[in-house]
């Protein structure tokens, strides 16, 4: 690192006091969050930056996606889940008993039960990313993949079918669009801090002029680092890293020298 940087760095190690989150407020009175401002005398306040638009059964008629040709389903989210099941019941489409389904998590795979009874299905999970979801699907390459998604979605596990010559397909099912965020045009914050490209993208939906100056930007997540980049501004603290696999920890290691704790 050249020395300029090393000094760029340090001008912009400033006190931290306020920090915005671009998620919804945790529900759990525990969270890392509450305890970050608790123990560093911090103001956090959420806000979601993203709004989740579910398509109409028109739209879903559109893209002529018969959910009964297919013998498995891809979901790498909770929202998938939500607004495929949805889209089934309205369209009055009864999922078969036998239909296999491929979560990218546990947790997505336990949200599931919202929904069927897990016991009587087969149900395939990764450990975490889409890279551990893809090592299970080599198993299974005889089946017919619908990917239900949004209209942002990463590109991995659509290239990895098209590249295996995978039999699937791919439908839209929720849009995810920019939030309001007008109210917070005069609005200061120390640290952005942010999950994913999308709020990137909202942020300069709703400020096309915004000006980082000494905002600090928080993101998670190789794409989410990528995106801030891109649109020029300074990424000041990247998680996970190997020693704070969380945000609030990366964060925290940063506001302990920013404010000299």
């Amino acid at each position: 690192m050249s020395e300029e940087l090393l000094i760029t760095d340090k001008e912009r190690l400033n006190k931290v006091s306020s920090i915005l989150v671009s998620q919804p407020e945790p529900s759990d009175p525990n969270s890392p969050y509450h305890k970050l401002a608790e123990k560093y005398n911090l103001q956090i306040d959420f806000r979601q930056f993203i709004e989740i638009d579910p398509v109409s059964t028109k739209e879903f008629r559109q893209q002529k996606v018969n959910i009964l040709d297919h013998s498995a389903v891809i979901f790498t989210s909770r929202n998938a889940v939500d607004h495929f099941f949805k889209l089934a019941a309205e369209t009055k489409v009864e999922i078969p008993a036998d239909m296999k389904y491929f979560c990218i998590s546990e947790q997505t795979a336990n949200y599931l039960q919202k929904y069927i009874v897990i016991r009587k299905r087969k149900i395939f999970t990764g450990e975490r990313t889409a890279a551990d979801l893809l090592n299970v699907m080599k198993k299974h390459k005889k089946e017919k993949f619908l990917f239900p998604c949004s209209d942002i979605r990463k590109d991995d596990i659509p290239n990895f079918l098209d590249k295996n010559g995978y039999n699937w397909s791919e439908v839209i099912i929720y849009r995810t669009v920019a939030s309001d965020l007008s109210d917070l045009e005069h609005v200061y914050y120390d640290i952005l801090a942010f999950f994913s490209p999308s709020g990137i993208k909202s942020l300069f939906d709703n400020f096309p002029d915004f000006q980082q100056n000494k905002t600090r930007i928080a993101a998670f997540g190789p794409t989410t680092a990528k995106a801030v980049k891109d649109a020029g501004l300074i990424l000041d603290i990247q998680a996970p890293l190997p020693n704070a696999p969380s945000m609030t920890g990366a964060i925290e290691m940063y506001i302990k020298q920013a404010n000299n704790l």
